[in-house]
């Protein structure tokens, strides 16, 4: 057991890597609560192929750090499906699958022409073993803002998903905390990208949630096992992956999809 923890615990990379998931892991068991909730898994999703599109953005504008325009697309395609949403026009996983269809084909053909997808195919899977000091220092600020926001806000965000004219009736903002919560997936996704993969950070997001939902019976149960399982995934998928050669992220949501396999199972046999 103890040459288990120090062949890697040896190297900076894999620390570095393990301070990430703590941080990170949290995030999305705090947030993929209210988007399971929320029944926002599409707009998730759709805030991760948006990255593309933001980076082919600031490429095109002859930005030299693609994160900022990544960044600030997410926001205003974030803010423009709330509003888009908010009119009734079209159903919303309608609206929501043909802004992330047209995006992710948008970022697509401005970053392979010329055939130079190439140097942003690692965004795909992500690369948590190559965070640096000073990015595990804007998760834990991330990390911060989340938890501050989550106090100050969770019971007008819940009021708000249960009965959104009732809310307002209580003077709730309703539009803007919708408003509030999309800016913030926006940039926990954005910002998660680098290290977990655009295809799989939306599995990460709902799977810990889902798999939560499916045994808790209350919501102060809702969130701490939420945030458990992450957690679990989040660690045993990292050193899972350096045991066995592997991309972490995609090991972290095989670890998730058993959690919810094992915990919708249990669900339906006590119902």
């Amino acid at each position: 057991m103890t040459m288990f923890f120090t062949e890697w615990m040896q190297y900076g990379f894999m620390r570095s890597a393990f301070a990430a998931v703590l941080l990170i892991t949290p995030l999305f068991g705090i947030l993929g609560t209210m988007i399971v909730e929320r029944k926002m898994a599409f707009f998730s999703d759709a805030l991760g192929h948006s990255a593309l599109t933001g980076i082919a953005v600031g490429v095109v504008l002859g930005v030299s750090d693609t994160n900022v325009s990544m960044l600030l697309f997410a926001i205003v395609f974030a803010l423009l499906l709330n509003m888009l949403a908010g009119r009734g026009i079209a159903a919303n996983d309608t609206l929501i699958s043909v802004f992330s269809s047209f995006s992710i084909a948008l970022g697509l053909v401005i970053l392979s022409k010329g055939g130079n997808f190439s140097q942003y195919s690692s965004l795909l899977v992500g690369d948590i073993l190559s965070i640096s000091q000073k990015e595990l220092f804007y998760l834990a600020a991330i990390l911060a803002v989340t938890l501050a926001f989550w106090a100050a806000c969770f019971n007008s965000l819940s009021a708000v998903s249960i009965h959104r004219t009732l809310a307002k009736s209580r003077r709730i903002p309703a539009a803007f905390m919708e408003n509030l919560f999309a800016v913030l997936t926006a940039l926990i996704v954005t910002v998660s990208i680098k290290w977990v993969g655009i295809l799989i950070i939306n599995a990460l997001l709902i799977l810990p949630a889902a798999a939560s939902r499916n045994i808790s019976q209350n919501l102060r149960e809702y969130h701490f096992f939420s945030i458990l399982f992450s957690m679990f995934s989040g660690i045993f998928g990292l050193l899972v992956s350096y045991f066995i050669n592997a991309a972490t992220g995609p090991v972290i949501v095989i670890f998730a999809s058993v959690i919810y396999f094992i915990t919708y199972s249990y669900g339906s046999r006590i119902q």
